[in-house]
């Protein structure tokens, strides 16, 4: 099936609205929670018994306008669906406050592995082609990677774990978004001095 661009609007209602309605599901159910077989579920397990099946439905739509699905995307939703799914079903909210933590140390993992253990960037193999940059500026955009993964894993540690629940909802919703776009800014100085220029 052949390669569609998906609309920028649409493109931002699946991202970004599974999220929305997750971040006000916990708030709604924060402080009302549900009963079902005699069991209550508290907000971030409400919630997540509603972003998993979203989730799901956004990648689908988005495979199916466009015949694609990226690596990362279907990863994240595979987590999503196992750590979303557990959370439900222990009706307990530490294994979905577990969930980035997976997630980040995984992709540290995976980058790492690449760099050190097999000496290649695996960035560089998924963006070379949009992101001409000489060998030595992939390695260290791919090293600054890592240590932005490992320290976004301690820190989903630290919030959840210390600061509660809520500080993680917010961290999990608004903040890895921001965090993440501060990084990419860090990073502009390392792909201008390293970017290949277009003789042509």
């Amino acid at each position: 099936m052949a390669k569609r661009e998906l609309n920028p609007t649409l493109r931002m209602v699946l991202e970004l609205g599974p999220v929305l309605v997750y971040l006000a599901a916990y708030f709604w159910f924060k402080d009302r929670p549900v009963t079902l077989g005699g069991e209550e579920y508290g907000g971030v397990v409400v919630a997540m018994a509603v972003f998993v099946p979203l989730s799901v439905l956004g990648l689908g739509i988005s495979w199916a306008l466009t015949g694609t699905a990226s690596r990362m995307a279907v990863f994240t939703v595979l987590m999503v669906m196992v750590f979303g799914g557990i959370t439900v079903w222990m009706n307990d909210a530490t294994f979905a406050m577990m969930r980035p933590t997976v997630v980040y140390g995984f992709f540290a993992a995976v980058l790492a592995l690449g760099l050190y253990g097999l000496k290649r960037s695996y960035l560089q193999f998924l963006m070379g082609t949009v992101l001409p940059m000489r060998d030595e500026g992939w390695r260290i955009f791919t090293r600054n990677w890592i240590v932005f993964f490992v320290a976004m894993a301690i820190f989903n540690e630290f919030v959840w774990r210390v600061l509660g629940e809520t500080a993680w909802v917010w961290l999990d919703t608004v903040g890895q978004f921001v965090l993440t776009l501060g990084f990419l800014a860090t990073q502009m100085p390392v792909l201008q001095r390293h970017a290949i220029s277009d003789e042509k």
